[in-house]
């Protein structure tokens, strides 16, 4: 790769949930720009079918007939595993229990090396649908806007706020919460269903038959409950139904966005129905639109809004100036990357407001508790004062104590030449003594997973691979 200028990669997005499961595949177009690869053109190739994920039972895929689906897509796309360069498999939800996932990671095994594994708890894929669905890129021109995913199993949303995600919540209200057949037989029910069908006082169980009226009288229960907990410039409702903490500021949003499966009927581009309140949701959705507070704007991510990202490389090598604890601390590989939306200009610039930012950061991407290494990316902005670099090292090293006691590195990266300080930092002051990784020259964003490679001996630099999650607005 060093040697060329402009590098075509295949990348495929396989996002695997609870209730559907599909494929994208992209061409990505990467040119030499200073010392890094950027994506400069990103084009599909192909979407997949939506298949409904098969279950061996109530709650075990089965991969046989998943494998098969996927077997199927690649041969549809005209392209075989070996062709395609790299990639993101997403799971979410049902998909993320341990036999699920150890099955599914089995049926990619050959594109482990290639791959990004993202596991996306509620926060994660709420983030990556208000992405997908290009409402963070929507909120940079036209104002805050909320971005309303409705999937199978839960309504994930997010509200935007200049082309960041200020919020999000989740709640238990989905398509797929009750599944029948053609004779109306209940074939699936969720916990969550039940819940409801005991307050509305509706006899509901597998393998009996339910009538038009009682899944309206669903339908219309769960919009109530949702539009309760987003209706612009409202106070939470508190609703049993939620799987989060509210919404805290529903003020002064400017637009309303849909995603998720749900989304294609609300902007009417789906009739086929599968078995599920789909279409009711939309239906009642559409008939209360008023309540919402704010216009709907159409956008194009649907239901494919969390599999629109897809894996990428860049290319970078990190600057002369960073700290290496011990040379053996690296190689590193696919540590995901957050950035704590750290308010620089704030006085006091104090360590509890770093590691708030931070613990925001980790919050957002469902990292509070990984046992696994993540590494904080930040733009240093004003001065490089003793004071300020002790706030910053000491709230990022509070905010990663879970991390820390499990031994990780603590991996920081930043774009301008301040790793090496902020390094010796942590080493010298705080007598931190884990294994420290600091780097910097180095250009990252949310949704990044980076490889950080051995060190060179001849410039005392380290090269950096960047496997991002890229979006149609990015």
């Amino acid at each position: 790769m060093a040697e060329e200028d402009r590098i075509v990669l295949t990348s495929v997005g396989v996002d695997i949930g609870s209730s559907t499961s599909h494929l994208l595949f992209s061409r990505l177009e990467l040119e030499r720009q200073d010392n890094r690869y950027v994506t400069v053109r990103r084009d599909v190739l192909f979407q997949s079918d939506i298949l409904l994920t098969p279950y061996r039972d109530v709650t075990t895929i089965d991969e046989q007939i998943l494998g098969d689906f996927v077997e199927q897509q690649y041969a549809a796309a005209k392209l075989t595993r070996d062709e395609v360069d790299t990639g993101a498999l997403i799971l979410t939800g049902v998909a993320l229990l341990r036999d699920n996932a150890r099955a599914i990671a089995e049926l990619f095994a050959a594109e482990a090396g290639r791959f990004v594994a993202v596991s996306a708890g509620d926060n994660l894929e709420a983030t990556m649908a208000a992405h997908g669905s290009g409402a963070v890129a929507l909120s940079k021109t036209r104002g805050a806007v909320m971005n309303v995913d409705v999937g199978g199993g839960t309504t994930k949303v997010v509200i935007c706020r200049e082309g960041r995600t200020a919020e999000l919540m989740a709640i238990d209200v989905g398509a797929r919460l009750i599944a029948y057949d053609a004779n109306l037989v209940v074939t699936r029910l969720e916990p969550a269903a039940l819940d409801i069908a005991q307050r509305l006082n509706v006899s509901l169980q597998v393998g009996t038959a339910v009538t038009q009226s009682q899944l309206r009288l669903f339908a219309e229960y769960m919009v109530d409950q949702l539009l309760g907990e987003i209706a612009v410039g409202g106070c939470t409702h508190g609703s049993h139904l939620l799987r989060t903490e509210p919404l805290r500021n529903r003020r002064g949003i400017e637009h309303v966005t849909f995603s998720g499966g749900v989304s294609e009927y609300i902007y009417r581009r789906a009739e086929r129905a599968f078995g599920d309140l789909g279409p009711l949701l939309a239906d009642v959705f559409l008939e209360r639109t008023p309540e919402l507070g704010a216009p709907i704007v159409e956008t194009s991510g649907g239901i494919r809004a969390t599999v629109i990202g897809a894996s990428q490389y860049t290319i970078q090598v990190s600057g002369s100036t960073i700290y290496l604890s011990a040379e053996d601390v690296v190689p590193v590989r696919n540590v995901p990357v957050v950035m704590p939306n750290i308010a620089w200009a704030d006085e006091p610039f104090s360590p509890e407001r770093v590691a708030a930012s931070v613990r925001g950061a980790l919050h957002r991407f469902d990292l509070l508790e990984a046992r696994t290494p993540v590494a904080i990316a930040a733009r240093w902005e004003g001065s490089a004062t003793y004071k300020r670099i002790n706030a910053f090292c000491a709230g990022a090293l509070d905010a990663m104590q879970l991390h820390v006691a499990h031994g990780h590195p603590l991996i920081l990266v930043f774009d301008n030449d301040i790793g090496g300080l902020l390094g010796l930092h942590l080493r010298e002051e705080l007598r931190l003594e884990l294994p420290i990784v600091s780097i910097d020259g180095v250009e990252l964003r949310e949704f990044d997973y980076i490889d950080i490679g051995a060190l060179i001996p001849t410039s005392g630099a380290v090269p950096v691979v960047i496997k991002s999650l890229i979006f149609p607005h990015t």
